[in-house]
């Protein structure tokens, strides 16, 4: 066995998301060889279903079970996990949703003793009445949600990951009487995606029914699901928020797909990732070769984000903060960061914006931090192509000069077209707000809420820059080494980070990333996306420290198949701003030489912090 390749192809199968094409082509030798891939997904649902019972008590035989079917293969799965699950002596009831079944696996499952309810008059399903009136039609549906909603478990099999846009029709109606429409589950954060216990669970066959399979949207009514058993690859859906925050806990049958030719759609940060954007200090460094950060941050209203973006910055393994804002926020960063130098000077990157107000608020025509983002910006501005070439040498300096951080109130003064080192950090909000003034439309945070990813593209290819929209799970969107969208997530974020100041402190600690960087950042520029994920990431293990808590905005999928030992995590507590720089630094000796952050980032990635299934990390070398 070639050890490395096999830990780099865990790597890919724990922590990449491919489209449903992608995950089409990677399955389509598999099927020309014979390997029976349905009945391998069949059968992990089932025991999936089989010890979700037995984590609530309920013995299988004790068990009454509705599928939810509809007619294509996920359907097909779902039935032939109902076999398996009737064999095991469970009461198992399918409604089926369509006008037909999968033809093999019904009658496997009428063989093992199961019972189908039809719901579509049109139907054509040997050995079930169809035909019926449209008011028995309404009657057999309201008889099927309330049978459901009184089972112990329901299996969501209705729709595969070829359905795109909003369910409609029966499909429709029973995931809006059964689930959700238009807004996010609400349940709380808690460790390791642990089902509610309220019954019905729900057991969704590789994605949820209704959310929006390549894009992590909610398009229309859809299923929560309590676990979800996927197969052969992560879909965008399981990372991509806000479908990620339905699909509850994640269990991964391993098919055995070759990854070798198939590019991800979406990455998600983890430790090994993050290691490689710490730069380490070196014997012949000195305090401007370990990075310097100028900070434009902080305002005569808004002081105290001047504080938290300096010590965020100072923590993060930089060798000196630079500050420039009015007296009174000098006053108090020098009080709480004396090693902070003010004024101007050599910078490897800029911090602008954290707390400064925007250009709509009452204060902001008048405040000295703005007139001074906007004349460091305009630096920052590409032009367009023109016949004489002149425009090349102008963009070719702009691509030159130091990465920057654009965060809060800098984003109205963004420029129309920058280069990649401009990253931007708004929350929902904001980057409605951003959207709406470049392409004058208008857009709500509700809409960025229900499809985030699709927004933070979208600002990608309007302004150039490095996205890094916030949230439970951090969006970054930027561009490869071939120019080339590229998606990355974080979701190591406790829900307790969702505090005041909590903005300010990642954009200190990204500035200080990318200011080590700077050299490498200069020649590839297709880092900047990977620095800003691995920000978020820290950003999100010390405010898990400071609050001790095992939540997490996503969490890896357990692989079927392989020994775990279930971990109940605690929930922690809550925290401020301050508390996450605090996080920030380790408190424990052990004896590695590394700087702050890296113990930290060690104890979560190979020795104390809990990880899922009681595995760890195989660490890259």
């Amino acid at each position: 066995m070639d050890t490395a390749n096999e830990a780099d192809r865990l790597q890919t199968l724990l922590y990449g998301a491919y489209d449903s094409d992608a995950v089409r082509e990677m399955e389509r030798p598999l099927l020309d060889d014979g390997v029976p891939l349905m009945r391998m997904a069949a059968s992990a649902a089932a025991h999936v279903t089989m010890e979700l019972l037995d984590d609530e008590d309920l013995a299988v035989e004790d068990a009454r079970v509705t599928l939810l079917v509809g007619a294509g293969d996920n359907g097909g799965d779902g039935l032939y996990a109902g076999a398996e699950l009737a064999q095991e002596g469970a009461q198992v009831t399918a409604i089926a949703v369509g006008r037909s079944l999968h033809e093999e696996a019904f009658a496997a499952f009428v063989h093992a003793g199961g019972r189908v309810l039809v719901l579509d008059p049109a139907a054509d399903i040997p050995g079930c009445t169809t035909g019926f009136s449209a008011g028995e039609a309404g009657e057999r549906l309201q008889a099927a949600v309330e049978y459901a909603q009184g089972s112990h478990v329901i299996l969501d099999a209705m729709t595969g990951i070829g359905v795109t846009g909003a369910l409609r029709g029966v499909a429709g109606t029973i995931a809006a009487s059964l689930g959700l429409v238009g807004e996010l589950p609400d349940r709380p954060a808690l460790p390791n995606n642990e089902p509610s216990a309220d019954l019905p669970l729900v057991v969704a066959i590789d994605t949820p029914s209704g959310v929006g399979v390549d894009d992590g949207s909610l398009p229309g009514p859809y299923i929560p699901a309590d676990v979800t058993v996927t197969f052969g690859a992560m879909k965008p859906c399981a990372m991509v928020p806000p479908a990620s925050y339905a699909c509850g806990r994640l269990t991964l049958v391993d098919f055995g797909f070759d990854f070798d030719d198939s590019i991800p759609a979406a990455e998600m940060t983890d430790g090994d990732f993050v290691t490689d954007s710490i730069r380490l200090p070196q014997l012949a460094d000195g305090k401007y070769s370990r990075g310097v950060v100028g900070l434009v941050t902080g305002s005569a209203r808004y002081p105290g984000a001047a504080v938290l973006s300096a010590r965020a910055a100072a923590r993060t393994n930089s060798g000196m903060v630079r500050y420039m804002g009015p007296q009174h926020a000098q006053d108090m960063v020098l009080s709480a960061l004396p090693e902070a130098v003010i004024g101007k000077g050599r910078v490897q990157s800029w911090v602008v914006g954290s707390g400064v107000p925007a250009g709509d608020d009452e204060t902001g025509d008048e405040d000295m931090q703005r007139e001074t983002i906007a004349a460091l910006l305009k630096h920052y501005t590409l032009e367009r192509s023109d016949a004489d070439g002149s425009s090349m040498e102008l963009n070719e300096r702009v691509h030159a000069i130091p990465p920057i951080v654009v965060d809060a109130g800098a984003l109205d003064l963004l420029p129309e077209h920058v280069p990649a080192q401009v990253v931007i950090t708004p929350h929902v909000g904001e980057l409605a707000r951003l959207l709406n003034r470049i392409e004058h439309t208008e857009i709500d945070v509700d809409g960025v809420y229900a499809e985030p990813l699709a927004y933070a593209r979208r600002a990608h290819e309007l302004t150039g820059a490095t996205v890094l929209l916030k949230g439970a799970v951090t969006i970054v969107v930027g561009e490869d080494g071939d120019g080339e969208e590229r998606v990355i997530l974080s979701g190591r974020a406790p829900a307790w980070l969702a505090t005041a100041g909590a903005g300010d402190v990642l954009a200190g600690m990204l500035g200080a990333m990318l200011a080590q960087q700077d050299d490498m950042l200069a020649d590839d520029p297709a880092l900047v996306p990977e620095v800003a994920a691995a920000a978020a990431y820290l950003h999100g293990l010390a405010a898990a420290a400071e609050s001790q808590s095992d939540q997490r905005g996503w969490h890896r999928p357990r692989i079927y198949g392989q020994s775990h030992h279930h971990h109940f995590g605690t929930i922690g507590h809550p925290i401020v701003a301050s508390d996450i720089i605090d996080g920030i630094r380790s408190t424990e000796d052990n004896g590695s030489g590394h700087p702050a952050l890296v113990p930290a980032l060690m104890r979560d990635a190979v020795a104390g912090w809990p990880l899922p299934f009681g595995r760890r990390p195989i660490l890259r070398t």
